[in-house]
């Protein structure tokens, strides 16, 4: 690999065991590092612009890399590249209470943005789960949702404008500061989402609102599927959209019950958890919420009186993930599919679970049918595994069936490059492809995500 240009070369990760935590992400697809990369920690813009300068005259392949949270292998070190971390951008430039926005680094912790904003009574939506971890700049790479999406939305429903260098060390900027602006095309929406491989993000603008109430909860046990989607409609009919609306299926709820006791019957079907924040309304909203969920069926509803009782009430939500590795190394699935079909989903789920011999807990945001079956199998045993990722194809194949994507909020990464055609259809992944030659001639950005490597 050619030597990197003055400067830079002083913010390379030199010291072998340091650099191998910066080859992988959180991924199922991170193994053995590659034998030759370079990883650079960026600690500014020229600095990004120096290493893209270089990869582009070199035509070296570029990863670009945040906190490495990614679920879906969009981060990881492949042969030859150089790894540009830019966790250090981390500062938050502005806050403009007036005009509603918030100027940051792509380093910034989704977590630390939302706590510096609120001390102004304002609010960032997006919430991934790993929010006290993933930065801004991650988010803003796979369009990154959460928890609270059925209210909120996702990344970019809340990104104004960003900063971008291109390959060759263009600067590039997008979008606009003000309420409104529709001139030329949306560059900013293209970006958003395009995990890495068109540029490097280095600075976004996102929008802000007004900070709601802080949030109360109810929660539904019911002994149907069926019965947990009906709740799962009345809610969305609902006149005030709930902020937060998760279901847990029955694996999920007897792997989270194995784990600890939350509260939860290991005889039920599913579980519902809903939220409100709406300002001086979310008493009466949850109550409404939780007749709405009798009436669909629920056999038991409780609901929170205060802050506190709303934290324990989703405190089961929240160790589901540790749960699930608690019984085994796990494949993390994303899809989402028409909330109408969310049971059809969830069934299908568990037959491809028994036909393969793995255990496939369903959860997720089902007020927009974002579901998250977790691929279950013993660690160290390449026959399970097999198994796992045979089911991992029936269950991205099943999500396309009823309508629905092989990725809601983690993007495609490297891990499911193969499904990607099956979604798109061959034309439609040329046109991208030629959309992304036009940011990226030589294709040095993020070689292997999202799109196949050219042979």
């Amino acid at each position: 690999m050619p030597t990197l240009p003055p400067g830079v070369a002083a913010r390379e990760v030199t010291d072998p065991d340091v650099k191998r935590t910066y080859a992988a992400d959180a991924s199922p697809a991170s193994s053995a590092p590659p034998s030759d990369y370079t990883v650079v920690r960026a600690r500014d813009v020229a600095d990004v612009v120096a290493v893209l300068e270089h990869a582009q005259a070199n035509r070296t392949p570029v990863v670009p890399q945040g906190a490495r949270t990614s679920r879906a292998g969009g981060a990881i070190a492949t042969e030859g590249c150089i790894v540009l971390n830019v966790e250090a951008l981390d500062a938050i430039i502005d806050v403009d209470p007036l005009e509603g926005y918030a100027v940051v680094g792509p380093g910034v912790v989704n977590a630390a943005l939302k706590r510096e904003v609120a001390r102004a009574g304002l609010f960032y939506g997006p919430d991934p789960a790993s929010w006290e971890t993933c930065t801004i700049g991650g988010n803003v790479a796979t369009n990154a949702g959460g928890l609270c999406c059925v209210k909120y939305g996702v990344t970019a429903d809340w990104v104004k404008a960003l900063q971008v260098v291109l390959p060759g060390g263009e600067v590039m900027r997008t979008g606009h500061r003000t309420a409104k602006g529709v001139a030329g095309y949306d560059l900013t929406g293209l970006v958003v989402g395009s995990e890495g491989t068109l540029g490097v993000v280095t600075e976004v603008l996102v929008r802000l609102a007004p900070a709601p109430d802080p949030a109360l909860t109810a929660l539904a046990v019911f002994a149907s599927l069926d019965d947990a989607v009906a709740g799962i409609v009345a809610l969305r009919r609902d006149s005030v959209r709930p902020s937060l609306l998760e279901i847990l299926d029955r694996s999920s709820v007897r792997a989270v019950q194995a784990y600890g006791d939350y509260g939860f019957p290991n005889d039920c079907e599913a579980v519902l958890l809903v939220q409100s924040d709406r300002p001086g309304h979310a008493g009466e909203d949850v109550a409404r919420y939780a007749d709405l969920m009798a009436g669909a069926g629920a056999t038991e509803v409780a609901v929170a009186d205060d802050a506190q009782e709303a934290d324990a009430l989703l405190e089961g939500r929240r160790v589901m993930s540790t749960a699930f590795e608690a019984l085994g190394a796990r494949l993390a699935e994303d899809v989402c599919v028409p909330v109408a079909r969310l049971a059809d989903f969830i069934r299908g789920v568990e037959t491809i679970a028994a036909r393969h011999g793995v255990l496939i807990p369903v959860s997720g945001h089902g007020g927009d049918g974002n579901l998250h079956p977790s691929i279950v199998h013993p660690y160290d045993d390449p026959d399970a595994l097999a198994r796992a990722w045979l089911a991992f194809d029936e269950v991205l194949r099943l999500g396309l069936d009823v309508g629905g994507t092989i990725t809601g909020e983690h993007g495609v990464g490297s891990l499911k490059v193969p499904w990607l055609r099956l979604e798109l259809g061959a034309d439609e992944l040329d046109r991208q492809r030629r959309l992304k030659a036009v940011f990226d001639p030589l294709g040095i950005m993020n070689p292997g995500t999202v799109f196949e490597r050219p042979r």
